[in-house]
């Protein structure tokens, strides 16, 4: 259905690069027809039914990666979720897990919708994954997310895999509920994973970020629609919750952090507001930020060098962290790229 649409616009831009060159300067024309196509969409979806929106989401392409991987369906403590498995491997109590939280406002996204990414950090990683396909607002709006990541959580750790042996990851609201599971583990006195892992994490409900107007001619995400999105999984006296929105949470006491984000994205300063905040609470915090990229580049990374290259350092900081206990981790803090 994108088709015809993308080789119009794909037209269009090549026209415009001839006599403006690219819209960023690192941006070749494939990456930039995608851009903006993915920019006019998120503009028009919020107006699509939501069950158009799921459905178009969930119609990702088998690529030979995504074949050659192994999948088994499970129910996590009641959650359904599926395990992604290496080629040749087998599962064991003691291997490397990421528990995995997709993105898409907490309204879409599926394990359909990131079966290539998660694939991809499997590979980079060299471990197994445990996606879950939590519940989706407006239908069932906060906590209900919160409480299937901890019912899946408590279900690895109750099938023997050790917390130090886990590494939490998501992107975007998946980034935002990698930290609330974080945060209620903490609250709860629970075993804590070995790390985490948030890109492009959406962690203000109300959308505050400078950035959400700089790099707004950029990138797919918006304000207006995180908004929309926000009114879904939220009431308006929980915007400020700190297990919603955790960038007015306390962040003492969380695991090492791995933040990702793109320097032409919209959810930029939620990245590094969440980086500093986290790092002044005395958590170990590496923060990357690549230059021209907008929201989850990640999924580029079949076209574009710089969405593997960034998931090639989500699996080496996977497979450090996770070989060893909270607390024996080598502190990182830098910047890749990007405005400090």
């Amino acid at each position: 259905m994108a088709l015809p649409f993308l080789r119009v616009m794909n037209a269009a831009i090549r026209v415009r690069r001839r006599m403006r060159g690219p819209m960023r300067p690192s941006w070749d024309e494939k990456l930039e027809t995608w851009a903006r196509f993915l920019h006019h969409y998120a503009k028009r979806s919020t107006f699509l039914p939501l069950s158009f929106q799921r459905r178009m989401l969930g119609v990702a392409p088998q690529t030979p990666l995504t074949r050659s991987m192994r999948y088994e369906k499970v129910s996590a403590g009641g959650v359904p979720s599926e395990w992604f498995f290496l080629p040749g491997t087998k599962a064991s109590a003691d291997a490397r897990v990421v528990l995995y939280l997709h993105g898409g406002g907490y309204s879409v996204g599926s394990i359909d919708s990131h079966r290539e990414l998660v694939s991809r950090i499997c590979v980079a990683s060299g471990t197994r994954a445990l996606v879950i396909d939590y519940r989706l607002a407006p239908e069932h709006r906060f906590p209900a997310q919160l409480d299937d990541a901890l019912a899946a959580y408590a279900w690895l750790l109750a099938s023997g895999v050790d917390a130090s042996r886990v590494v939490v990851a998501g992107e975007s609201a998946g980034g935002g509920l990698t930290l609330s599971l974080l945060l209620a583990l903490r609250d709860a006195n629970l075993p804590m994973p070995a790390a985490a892992v948030v890109i492009s994490p959406w962690v203000d409900l109300e959308a505050t970020g400078e950035s959400m107007t700089t790099n707004a001619p950029y990138d797919y995400i918006s304000r207006d629609v995180l908004r929309i999105y926000a009114k879904r999984f939220v009431r308006d006296d929980e915007l400020r919750h700190p297990l919603a929105a955790p960038i007015h949470a306390d962040l003492r006491g969380l695991p090492p952090l791995l933040v990702q984000a793109g320097g032409a994205e919209a959810l930029l300063d939620d990245a590094r507001r969440i980086a500093a905040r986290a790092r002044d609470a005395g958590v170990d915090v590496t923060l990357e930020i690549e230059d021209d990229m907008i929201h989850v580049w990640h999924m580029f990374a079949p076209f574009e060098a710089r969405g593997q290259q960034a998931i090639e350092r989500v699996g080496a900081f996977i497979a450090s962290h996770a070989s060893h206990p909270i607390g024996a981790a080598r502190h990182q803090s830098q910047e890749h790229g990007g405005d400090p």
